[in-house]
């Protein structure tokens, strides 16, 4: 055990020995950034030593010239607190005995210019409700967890071939109850039974939620963060949390997280200039600042900021068994220059603007969370088209499991809102897409982003009177859907919310009162379900061979149609889509076998065709460069899914092949004939 030498006397004191709580080893490992578990020696936690029961602390202020334990149980003064340091680690460690569950504490941290800030507990796994902002002693082991199964499976799953329908929820604002006491939000575990049951008739493989970890503004919905392993207590506690994930993996849901290792907010409590000094963020303010959002940059040139980062993604994968992280705003780590202008930014060693300690910090944590956690998604947010984002860093990429599609989005968006009149001005919105669809493992979102600060909701950008708004979202949906791809959409769009969303307040779900919304939200419902059991929109959806257009060109009439293929072609699908208010009562589209097209969804029906029995029967007709065809009306405004297997050959061989090939017979023939008789 190492032992600290009394400045003054140089000789050793019995209350300056280390503790043994973090050996040499841990400190060398978080010197390192590879302390895959370090929170569990930092931070606050209750233990016995030296047969006593009490709570022991430890924090990394490596600058800071002292630093005490201020709290409830001292009268927040820490005279008699004071922390001890650990050699040249920079970490600080304090035992009290008789001090328990519930404890209210902070750092009180004086920097090297003499002057001393509370600060709450970067490690800390709980936090005061807001506006108040101290940690909170709390025990979080002991949770009886029932999902083994799920655990089990979740490790051997190819997550890359799964079907995954992602419904992004804000828990402050999905529903509220009314608890005047905590501004009307859900408990944890009130929310998982009342989420759930919905996920599950609507048909959702995932949840993902919106910024959970601790942070004091509600209008940064979670993104900008003070307490980084902390539930955010709006919502409750550790335990509650725990509940609501092993309750939803009990109804089959996975439960991804947003996390954001990008940037941290300024408030004098978290992680800011922590001891005096920059800590976690770069020193230089044209590396450790963003201009447009006010916020601080971590630091992942220095190691203890990676140890701090990567073991945070391992607590709640680890402790709390999410499914998967969605790493939020990746796009302003890769790049030195993101949101600066010329001279607001320093390059790479290169002369480049790529951020080399934030590349290598993504390698690090995908590399290390494959390993350790198999089955674990690591998304990202990435808003360019940086390559090989889901790419093993083994192979040169960034290693991360999927990636939102972004551009996508934006040209998908970009087209369905357009007036009838010009979409054929923008066709290639709708087709672009596809050129670059199997570069990366693509998740296709609609997201909260796309619905607040006047972007309107879904259902508010769509074009036309009112009637024709709820069959363009139709159609748009259903597009998303049959594209390649995992799908994301953000809580209240499936039922066609009016207003943009807002944290403040509840959905409007007494819209389903009215018969349009409902009927938006069992079309989705429809769609869901729809996606979960055809294999045809799943199992080759990372290759061409799950793919085919039949029409893409169809500018002028706004049509589209394409074919989506299960492994073994015995259930495929077509698609066929009318993005205008016109029935065209010619409409013929080629297909790719000569066979029975059965409809399975038709938007313009009102039980969506489920019912008709409708089936359509391939001509030899040529069509879109197909041999064969189908025709009927195409509605105005219209979706249709048809099932067909392709797994015989399309068509017989022409005839006209086999006359020719009789021929060539008979004149080889005559040919060997000829040839004996001049011999």
């Amino acid at each position: 055990m190492e032992k600290e030498m009394n400045m003054d006397t140089n000789i050793e004191t019995e209350e300056q020995k280390d503790l043994g709580v973090i050996t040499e080893t841990d400190r060398y490992l978080f010197g390192e950034g590879t302390h895959y578990e370090i929170y569990k020696k930092m931070g606050a936690h209750i233990m016995e030593l030296n047969g006593q029961w009490g709570v022991y602390f430890a924090v990394w202020a490596p600058k800071a010239k002292n630093v005490s334990i201020v709290g409830d149980f001292n009268g927040w003064m820490g005279f008699n607190h004071n922390m001890k340091p650990l050699g040249t680690s920079g970490i600080f460690e304090l035992f009290i005995p008789n001090l328990g569950e519930g404890a209210l504490y902070k750092y009180a941290v004086t920097g090297a210019n003499g002057m001393t800030v509370m600060k709450s507990d970067p490690y800390g796994v709980a936090c005061e409700f807001r506006p108040n902002t101290a940690s909170i002693v709390r025990n979080i082991n002991g949770f009886a967890w029932t999902d083994a199964d799920w655990m089990t499976q979740k490790r051997t799953k190819d997550i890359r071939k799964a079907p995954m329908s992602i419904y992004e929820v804000h828990i402050g604002s999905w529903k509220k109850n009314g608890d005047t006491e905590h501004a009307g939000f859900y408990n944890y575990r009130d929310m998982a039974h009342e989420l759930a049951a919905y996920m599950e008739d609507m048909g959702y493989t995932h949840v993902e939620l919106m910024g959970i970890a601790e942070h004091p503004f509600d209008g940064s919905w979670g993104y900008q963060v003070t307490g980084y392993f902390a539930p955010t207590a709006r919502y409750g506690t550790a335990q509650d949390l725990m509940y609501f994930i092993n309750y939803m993996h009990e109804r089959k849901i996975g439960v991804i997280l947003d996390w954001v290792p990008a940037h941290f907010p300024r408030d004098a409590h978290g992680l800011a200039n922590f001891d005096g000094t920059a800590t976690y963020e770069y020193a230089d303010p044209r590396k450790g600042e963003h201009p447009d959002w006010g916020t601080k940059v971590f630091d992942y040139g220095r190691r203890e900021v990676v140890d701090f980062l990567i073991s945070n993604a391992i607590y709640w994968v680890e402790e709390y068994h999410v499914d998967g992280l969605r790493v939020d705003a990746v796009a302003s780590m890769l790049y030195l220059d993101y949101g600066r202008n010329a001279g607001q930014w320093v390059p790479n060693w290169y002369g480049g603007h790529e951020n080399l300690e934030a590349i290598e910090f993504f390698k690090h944590l995908n590399s290390i969370m494959e390993r350790r956690d198999p089955g674990t998604m690591i998304i990202a947010e990435e808003s360019t088209a940086w390559p090989k984002v889901t790419v093993r860093p083994e192979d040169d990429g960034l290693g991360f499991t999927h990636k939102w599609n972004m551009g996508w989005m934006n040209d998908f968006l970009e087209y369905v809102k357009r007036d009838a009149l010009f979409k054929k001005y923008a066709h290639d919105k709708m087709t672009f897409s596809m050129t670059y669809a199997y570069s990366e493992n693509y998740i296709l979102v609609l997201s909260h982003d796309e619905v607040v600060h006047l972007k309107c909701s879904m259902l508010e950008k769509m074009p036309g009177y009112y009637e024709d708004k709820f069959k363009n979202l139709k159609v748009a949906y259903t597009f998303m859907f049959g594209h390649p791809g995992k799908k994301l959409l953000f809580m209240g769009q499936e039922f066609a919310q009016l207003r943009e969303w807002s944290e403040e307040r509840s959905l409007d779900w007494y819209l389903l009162e009215e018969q349009p919304h409902q009927d938006m939200k069992d079309y989705v419902k429809t769609l869901l379900h729809l996606y979960r059991e055809h294999p045809a929109m799943t199992e080759c959806d990372d290759s061409w061979e799950g793919f085919e257009w039949m029409n893409c060109e169809d500018g002028d009439r706004s049509t589209f149609s394409y074919v989506r293929k299960n492994k073994d072609q015995s259930k495929c699908l077509l698609f066929v889509f009318n993005f205008t208010p016109v029935a065209r009562e010619d409409y013929r589209v080629g297909v790719p076998n000569l066979t029975e097209y059965r409809v399975i969804l038709d938007s313009n029906q009102p039980d969506f065709g489920k019912g008709a029995n409708t089936v359509y029967k391939a001509e030899e007709v040529e069509c879109d460069k197909q041999e064969q065809s189908i025709a009927f009306v195409l509605q105005p405004l219209s979706a249709y899914v048809m099932e067909f297997s392709n797994v015989h050959k399309r068509k017989k061989a022409p005839v006209v092949k086999k006359v020719v090939d009789k021929k060539l017979v008979r004149l080889s023939k005559k040919a060997n004939r000829n040839v004996k008789k001049n011999k």
